[in-house]
């Protein structure tokens, strides 16, 4: 089904930023993902921190792979540039396009299949690089497309749709980014924009990779309790084969979670999933001790929320390796190529 285009009319008396545009600026098509599902109040959350932003449409550049979650970049700012690509190699093609031409904001919508499965490689080597780019994992530990199977970021012990517990342990994208030397990395709950509109302004606003990995959840496949994700169809209606595309309606599920502590939020199913922000005094600079202060959270079944590392002193690729300050894809095609002689020349200081 293709997406449907919005009508742009807009009231006359509705508010503007900075560059004159509204809201509605930077909306796109209709969505077409189930109702209630989260990835749509990411979709919200991104508007609105683009439009407080006041950032021009036409510097913007939206990239993701394959999943529900890639069909995000049609539904905002229809203004911008925009490429889908192949199944998790988005990151690798912001890289390319970044090298290319730096001057604009590039934002990178995956999924947890997208990105910590095919495609954990191109992830892991654009956080290496420092590549400056918003790279927003819509998190809900399913592979929604082909009906519900675990992803790589589903907890031990979840239960499928068809009642089968996953015995595999999940990979934390926070984790991994710690790891790997990540430069930005936060965590947030779709139905907290409160929480996550900040974070995005943050991440936009970060010179080098800003990973942000948004707990989004499924309404259709991922109704588990015990789930730190999403939810599944309760097991009443896992046998209704009849039933299997059917998406009932749902109410979208929002939640405040407190400056210095935690909330419980109660899935569709009854489920329940505690998020924890940081706490007063948390260091968001100090490596090892995010690393140790998420793992002891994890093991209380937490899911701590918030801009969880930040590095400012880091340089991004460009920087790294000492490109043009004039994007190259506007540097002209004599300096580019400048000939067989030059190239001779440069031999020579190789041998």
């Amino acid at each position: 089904m293709s997406s449907i285009p919005k009508p742009i009319a807009v009231h006359p008396s509705v508010q503007r930023n900075s560059l004159g545009l509204t809201m509605r600026d930077y909306e796109g098509t209709m969505s077409t993902l189930c109702a209630g599902c989260g990835h749509d109040s990411v979709t919200a959350a991104l508007v609105h921190a683009l439009w407080e932003l006041a950032v021009p449409p036409h510097i913007i550049a939206k990239l993701s792979g394959i999943g529900c979650s890639s069909k995000t970049p049609s539904y905002f700012v229809r203004g911008a540039h925009g490429l889908n690509t192949v199944h998790g190699r988005m990151a690798a093609i912001a890289t390319g396009a970044n090298a290319a031409n730096r001057d604009l904001l590039y934002i990178g919508i995956s999924g947890d299949g997208d990105s910590l499965s095919i495609g954990l490689g191109q992830l892991g080597h654009a956080i290496r690089r420092n590549v400056k780019l918003v790279y927003l994992i819509e998190n809900n530990g399913v592979y929604g497309l082909t009906k519900g199977q675990f992803s790589a970021s589903a907890d031990i012990g979840s239960k499928a749709k068809r009642g089968e517990a996953n015995a595999l342990p999940p990979i934390d994208p926070i984790m991994l980014g710690l790891s790997l030397g990540a430069t930005f990395l936060a965590r947030s709950f779709s139905g907290d924009k409160q929480q996550l509109i900040p974070i995005l302004k943050a991440a936009v606003a970060h010179r080098g990779f800003a990973l942000v990995d948004v707990i989004s959840p499924c309404v259709t496949f991922n109704d588990h309790e015990g789930s730190t994700k999403s939810y599944l169809f309760t097991r009443q209606h896992e046998f209704k084969v009849t039933e299997s595309d059917f998406v009932p309606p749902e109410a979208e599920i929002r939640a405040t979670i407190p400056a210095d502590g935690t909330a419980s939020v109660t899935m569709h199913d009854g489920g329940r999933v505690r998020f924890r922000s940081v706490p007063t005094g948390y260091d968001p600079t100090d490596r090892q001790s995010v690393r140790s202060y998420l793992q002891e959270r994890h093991n209380e079944g937490e899911v701590v929320t918030g801009l969880l590392y930040v590095d400012e002193s880091s340089q991004d690729v460009h920087e790294l390796n000492n490109t043009s300050e004039e994007p190259l894809a506007r540097v002209p095609y004599s300096q580019l190529c400048p000939g067989a002689a030059e190239l001779a020349k440069l031999q020579e200081t190789l041998r």
